[in-house]
């Protein structure tokens, strides 16, 4: 491979070099900060000494939210919400990406229905019809309003559409003539070798779920039914901890806590899952397992 080492193709790289790092550090420096607050006094945090580091450690905050019974709650109804919603959305998105990715030929009404799906991505009903809608098959205030409305992710479904189409058609053709139907060829070949597109449109829908807020508000009557990002919009805007309760040690232990660490300590709290799977899907993402699968 030869490769250039002229003075511009030099200063380009470090140019991208740069610009990634600085995109890199824009995105995790914030988090560092809320994590440092997190583990800092109320003295600390109040006279702006916190920047990347804890000052004056202490784990008070996370004591205090992990004991709040409205955080762990929420984030019971949030964890339902992803293994439903996310279940939900990846098997559509499988069986409409299918169908939809064959030729005409096979499949006439392939261009009408590809349309349709399209069209949706366009326009919407709008957000009172959309209420009506689900207010009328009564689903309010449980966790099916919170999955159903967006059990159909069209742009995850065009993205695997595209992969499929990508997909050697040898394969399922050696497939078909060895008797396998639509079904097992879905199943047994495209689906192993669709890994890459899998991991990244179900990373996808769980970073929707999961950090999805407003949906929370407007289906659900109850406080008690918020998921977590919900229930962390709320606490962000009005968080007061004159509303707790105790004695003794229990108010002792307040005191060394504020609004704003206890705010610090949830928020991380929310990210630290997605944060946590990431990395187990990230290796998919540029892995090409379907290079050699044809022999000639």
């Amino acid at each position: 491979m030869i490769q250039d080492t002229t003075w511009p193709s030099r200063l380009f790289t470090l140019f991208n070099y740069a610009f990634l790092l600085f995109l890199a550090l824009s995105c995790i420096l914030p988090l560092v900060h809320i994590l440092a607050i997190s583990f800092s006094s109320d003295n600390a945090v109040a006279a702006g000494q916190v920047k990347l580091w804890p000052v004056q450690f202490t784990t008070e905050a996370y004591r205090v939210v992990l004991n709040k019974i409205e955080f762990l709650r929420s984030m019971g109804v949030t964890l339902q919400r992803v293994v439903l919603g996310v279940s939900l959305n990846m098997l559509l998105a499988v069986l409409m990406a299918y169908p939809l990715s064959k030729e005409a030929r096979v499949f006439p009404m392939r261009t009408f229905y590809a349309w349709a799906v399209v069209f949706t991505m366009l326009f919407h009903g709008g957000l009172v019809p959309t209420f009506m809608t689900v207010r009328a098959t009564g689903i309010l205030d449980t966790v099916w309003a919170l999955v159903l409305p967006g059990a159909v992710p069209v742009f995850n479904v065009l993205l695997l559409l595209n992969f499929f189409r990508g997909l050697p058609k040898e394969l399922e053709e050696a497939a078909m003539m060895d008797g396998a139907g639509h079904f097992t060829t879905l199943f047994k070949i495209y689906l192993p070798l669709s890994l890459p597109a899998l991991a990244t449109i179900g990373l996808f829908s769980i970073v929707g779920h999961w950090n999805a807020w407003f949906d929370g508000m407007l289906y659900m009557n109850s406080p008690v039914n918020y998921p977590l990002q919900t229930y962390l919009r709320t606490i962000v805007i009005d968080l007061d901890l004159s509303s707790l309760s105790g004695t003794g040690d229990t108010l002792k232990e307040y005191d060394q806590v504020s609004a704003r660490t206890v705010r610090a300590a949830q928020i991380f709290l929310g990210a630290l899952p997605v944060l946590l799977v990431y990395p187990f899907l990230q290796k998919y993402f540029t892995k090409g397992i379907v290079l050699g699968s044809v022999k000639e």
